[in-house]
């Protein structure tokens, strides 16, 4: 019998959402590690950050190690990089 998958999207508020930037472009952030609750979320849930109605990372978690997920935005990301 096949495995069954399921994902699911986290959204998140820019204004609020703690982050570090683990790779950026154009000074916008294309991959962040930020805390994440490992009993409720797992790799391939989807993360949505907006500010106002405007999404700016859109990202699936790749990873998730000692209670931090790390998504990836390669294309459209409208998040700054941390520094």
């Amino acid at each position: 019998m096949p495995e069954v998958a399921f994902c699911q999207t986290i959204s998140f508020n820019a204004d609020t959402f703690e982050y570090e930037t683990v790779n950026n472009e154009n000074g916008n952030a294309t991959m962040i590690k930020f805390p994440i609750d490992e009993t409720r979320y797992s790799p391939g849930d989807v993360v949505v950050i907006l500010a106002g109605d405007e999404i700016t990372f859109h990202g699936i978690i790749g990873k998730i190690e000692d209670g931090h997920a790390f998504a990836y935005d390669p294309k459209g990301s409208l998040l700054p990089a941390t520094v």
